[in-house]
């Protein structure tokens, strides 16, 4: 471990590793490897702390919303010198693969809440929009399950993934080195 004191050409190297956006721990080990130190992440941290260039914990964020194509979106002086702070990564920019959802022919009694007897089945309808109202299947329970046999088929997971988390979970004691 370095001792406390960093001398102003490790300083001013954080300072330039910063403002390029690097991380604490990658702008530890170029430090470390240009001048032969052994700073932590931890001692970047704390000197970046006490030159300032740290943000506040409570500044608010900017967006990380994309702006649409042809429109110019502002940016902060600290977006300007940092551009890929706040960018989502290029994976969430892609468009989700649509969801098949599953379902069961199940004609719901649509029950309130206050009106559900215990041995009903409690899979919710409804209460999607604004002000609707939450029902319940209402169909007899499937023992040991809060739902009725085709709800309960549908709360569970499928095939292996199923097996997998049903499993017996074995502990490893693993020593640390």
């Amino acid at each position: 471990m370095e001792p406390g004191h960093w001398s102003s050409e490790h300083s001013d190297a954080l300072r330039d590793y910063f403002l390029k956006g690097m991380s604490y721990a990658e702008i530890g080990r170029e430090i470390n490897a240009r001048f032969g130190t052994a700073y932590s992440r931890g001692a970047v941290i704390g000197r970046a702390k006490r030159l300032g260039l740290i943000a506040p914990a409570r500044m608010p964020s900017p967006s990380i919303v994309p702006s649409l194509p042809g429109q110019a979106c502002p940016l902060s002086p600290r977006q300007a010198a940092l551009p890929n702070l706040n960018s989502p990564p290029k994976s969430a920019m892609k468009p989700a693969a649509p969801v098949k959802l599953r379902c069961v022919g199940v004609q719901p009694r649509l029950i309130p809440l206050v009106k559900l007897a215990p041995g009903d089945c409690r899979y919710p309808y409804g209460g999607d929009k604004e002000g609707e109202e939450i029902a319940f299947c209402g169909h007899p329970r499937q023992t040991g399950s809060s739902y009725c046999t085709p709800h309960a088929g549908l709360t569970r997971k499928s095939g292996a993934a199923a097996a997998r988390a049903t499993g017996p979970v074995v502990l490893r004691l693993v020593s640390a080195a």
